[in-house]
C-alpha cells in the first residue's frame, strides 16, 4: 500500500474522488431527500437495491470462520459456502447459521469483516496459533471463492472490489487475547491483512478491561500503560481499534489515547437495550468527537434485552444515535453466524435490503443518509486511519519496542522463560 508523502495525498485524492462519484450517481432514484413520498414497500427496497449497487453495504463483523471450525475443522473441501446452506447439513440444523454466498448476494452485500476469533479459553494457551489458523482459514475461503470474493486491506482496495462486483472481504481480530500480551504479534496480523482488533472478547486481557467486568466494582482505568501502548501502535500501523465487548473504562481510555478514528464493530445503543455490550451516550458523544463509528449489532439480546425483535427494534437504535450524535457515525454489524436470536426481519444476511428499507419508510431519511450508513462512513474512518498512518510514518514513528514483563503469557506455566533456555545453551 501507497503511504507518506505525495503518495498519501494521490490515495485520498482518488477515494475521495471515488466516493465522491457515488454521492450522485444512483441511476434513475429519487434525489437526496427526496423520499417522503415512497409510499410501497416496492418504491422503498427498489430505491435501497440501487443505492447498494453504487455504494458497498459494509457490514462489521460475521463469525462464519469459527462456524467453519466448529462443523467441517477447517476443512474447505467440506464447505461449499456458494450452496444455499439452510439445504446442508450440518448449518441447515443449526441456529448459528445465517451466511453463504447464495444469501450474501441477495443481501447486496459489497463489504464484509471476516471475524478471526478464537475463544477465551485459549488464553494464555494456544491463542496466537489459533488466531493464525483463522485468518488462514479466512484467505483460503477467499482464494477459493475468488469469482464472488476479493481479499481488501484498504479503503482502495474496498472500492475496486465493489467496482469488479465482487464482495471486499477484511479481516478483523476478535479479542486481544489473540496477540499474547505481544506487539511483535500485533505487528504480524497487520502484516497478513488484519484490519482490525476488538481489544477485548468476554474475558480481560492482561492489559484490558472486557465489558464482562461491567457489573464488577471498577477499579482503576480499562487499559494499562502496555493498553495504551497497543493503541498507539495500532494507530502507527493503520489498524482500526474496535471497541465492541470492552468495559466502559476501556473504551474511554481507548478514545483518550487514540489519534484515529476507532469502531464498535457490533454494538448498539446502552439508551435502548441496557446490556454491557451496548453503547452509554457519554461514549457515544465521545466517539461522536474522535470522528469514529458504531455498527449497529442484530442480537436480539442487545436490541431489545430478550428473545424477541424485529427489523423496526433495530431501526429504532439507528434513529436513537442519529439523534444523538448524526448520521455520520453509524454502519452495520450484524454479528451473523455468531447469534442465535437473530431479528424478524433481519433472519440472515440476505436481508439487508429491508433494513434500509426500514429507513426509508419513516419518512426522514433520504439516499445519502442510506448511503453513509451503508458504506461511507466507514470508508471514511478507515481512510482517516489510514492517513493517520501514513503521518506518523512520515513524522518518523518506527515500530514499539514495549513488552509485558508480568504476563501469564511470557510467565505462565505454559509459557517459556526464554532467557532460561539461552543461559543453558551458553553453559
Amino acid at each position: 500500500m501507497r503511504c507518506g508523502g505525495q503518495s498519501g495525498v494521490w490515495t485520498a485524492s482518488v477515494i475521495i474522488l471515488s466516493i465522491g462519484s457515488w454521492v450522485g450517481k444512483v441511476g434513475p432514484r429519487p434525489a437526496d431527500g427526496e423520499t417522503a413520498h415512497l409510499t410501497s414497500p416496492k418504491e422503498r427496497l427498489e430505491t435501497v437495491r440501487q443505492v447498494l449497487s453504487e455504494v458497498p453495504l459494509i457490514d462489521g463483523h460475521n463469525d462464519l470462520p469459527w462456524n467453519i471450525r466448529n462443523f467441517v475443522h477447517n476443512q474447505l473441501a467440506e464447505f461449499d459456502f456458494d450452496k444455499d446452506l439452510r439445504q446442508v447439513a450440518p448449518w441447515s440444523k443449526s441456529a448459528w447459521s445465517q451466511t453463504d454466498l447464495v444469501r450474501l448476494r441477495q443481501g447486496m452485500v459489497g463489504g464484509q469483516f471476516w471475524a478471526a476469533y478464537v475463544p477465551c479459553e485459549s488464553q494464555h494457551l494456544n491463542a496466537v496459533q489459533l488466531t493464525l489458523e483463522q485468518v488462514d482459514l479466512i484467505k483460503r475461503l477467499i482464494e477459493k471463492y475468488s469469482q464472488h470474493m476479493q481479499f481488501a486491506a484498504s479503503s482502495t482496495e474496498i472500492l475496486d472490489a465493489h467496482e469488479r462486483g465482487r464482495i471486499a472481504s477484511l479481516i478483523g481480530v476478535e479479542g486481544g487475547h489473540s496477540l499474547g500480551s505481544s506487539l511483535a504479534v500485533l505487528r504480524t496480523l497487520y502484516q497478513l491483512g488484519v484490519r482490525y482488533l476488538t481489544l477485548t472478547h468476554t474475558c480481560n486481557t492482561p492489559w484490558a478491561k472486557s465489558s464482562s467486568v461491567e457489573d464488577e466494582e471498577e477499579d482503576g482505568g480499562g487499559l494499562t500503560a502496555f493498553g495504551k501502548t497497543v493503541v498507539q501502535e495500532m494507530n502507527r500501523l493503520g489498524m482500526l481499534i474496535d471497541l465492541s465487548h470492552t468495559a466502559r473504562a476501556t473504551m474511554r481510555d481507548a478514545l483518550r489515547a487514540s489519534k484515529a478514528p476507532v469502531i464498535f464493530s457490533h454494538s448498539s445503543a446502552f439508551a435502548i437495550c441496557n446490556s454491557s455490550r451496548n453503547v452509554p451516550d457519554d461514549i457515544l458523544r465521545q466517539l461522536a468527537a474522535n470522528g469514529g463509528l458504531v455498527m449497529v449489532t442484530f442480537y436480539n439480546y442487545f436490541v431489545k434485552c430478550g428473545s424477541q425483535a424485529t427489523v423496526s427494534d433495530v431501526a429504532e437504535h439507528i434513529y436513537y444515535i442519529k439523534n444523538l450524535i448524526g448520521v455520520d457515525h453509524i454502519g452495520v454489524g450484524g454479528d451473523f453466524d455468531g447469534i442465535n436470536k437473530t431479528p424478524r426481519g433481519l433472519e440472515d444476511v440476505s436481508k439487508y435490503p429491508e433494513l434500509f428499507a426500514e429507513l426509508l419508510r419513516s419518512g426522514n431519511w433520504n439516499v445519502y443518509d442510506l448511503k453513509k450508513v451503508a458504506g461511507l462512513n466507514l470508508l471514511r474512518v478507515l481512510q482517516k486511519v489510514e492517513k493517520v498512518r501514513d503521518d506518523m510514518r512520515t513524522a518518523g514513528m518506527t515500530p514499539s519496542e514495549e513488552y509485558l514483563q508480568d504476563s501469564p503469557d511470557t510467565t505462565g506455566s505454559c509459557a517459556l522463560d526464554i532467557n532460561s533456555v539461552q543461559t543453558v545453551m551458553e553453559i
